[in-house]
């Protein structure tokens, strides 16, 4: 079976992106849409470019996480910024998602569903959800629905939910990631109950609201590690 790949996101300190160039992963993400960890294109392109110094293995890859961009907004990020994968958080349709791959294929596209607890407001259709991306994204991703926001809320959503979504997922081959209120306390027991193709950290490995090296060395072994 593949490694778990691991996505750590929002990082906005080029000096805490230096301090990580020893872990194996796999996708940095840099959020570019309203936000506390958002980056401006400038501060983006600096810090991709560290990216290709890293040192342990393979340099991960450049994500940049989007709610409800415009085609123009993103062809002028594209402009200065390298990115490998270009995930859509907000309410964008499959039509549009398409477009995007269409557009800029030199990146994938990720599209993020949002999921809540059961009986609560933003439960995916999870197969129909799938099916109606399938052939328009080259991932989907599963993050807990907030109403105030579109992801990055801290919190888990019932994992329950996961096993129903990750068969639509297979059965459309589109890899699936987990997101959501992730920490390394609680990601060993994720990947040994449903083994996501990727998990998505943010909050969980930050201490005061900046990246702790320590939780983020601490996630990345026991991913690997699982």
């Amino acid at each position: 079976m593949a490694d778990t790949l691991v996505k750590i996101c929002g990082l906005q300190d080029v000096e805490v992106l230096k301090s990580m160039k020893r872990l194996p992963l796999d996708y940095i993400g840099f959020v570019f849409a309203p936000s506390r960890r958002r980056v401006t294109p400038v501060q983006a392109a600096e810090l991709v470019a560290e990216l290709s110094a890293w040192e342990a293995g393979k340099s991960p890859g450049a994500a940049g996480v989007f709610v409800n961009p415009g085609l123009e907004e993103l062809k002028e990020l594209l402009t200065t910024v390298q990115l490998d994968v270009i995930q859509l958080h907000g309410q964008e349709s499959a039509a549009f998602c398409r477009e995007v791959k269409l557009t800029f294929p030199q990146v994938k596209v990720w599209k993020a569903i949002s999921v809540a607890g059961k009986g609560q407001a933003g439960d995916p259709d999870g197969p129909g959800t799938v099916a109606s991306y399938a052939g328009s994204v080259d991932a989907l991703l599963l993050d807990t629905y907030d109403p105030q926001g579109s992801g990055g809320s801290g919190r888990t959503f019932d994992w329950g939910q996961i096993p129903v979504i990750q068969a639509a997922a297979e059965a459309h081959g589109l890899p699936l990631f987990v997101a959501g209120g992730l920490h390394p306390d609680n990601v060993s027991e994720l990947l040994e109950v449903y083994r996501p193709d990727g998990v998505d950290v943010s909050s969980g490995v930050e201490s005061g609201g900046i990246k702790d090296l320590n939780k983020m060395t601490f996630f990345v072994e026991r991913v690997k590690q699982s």
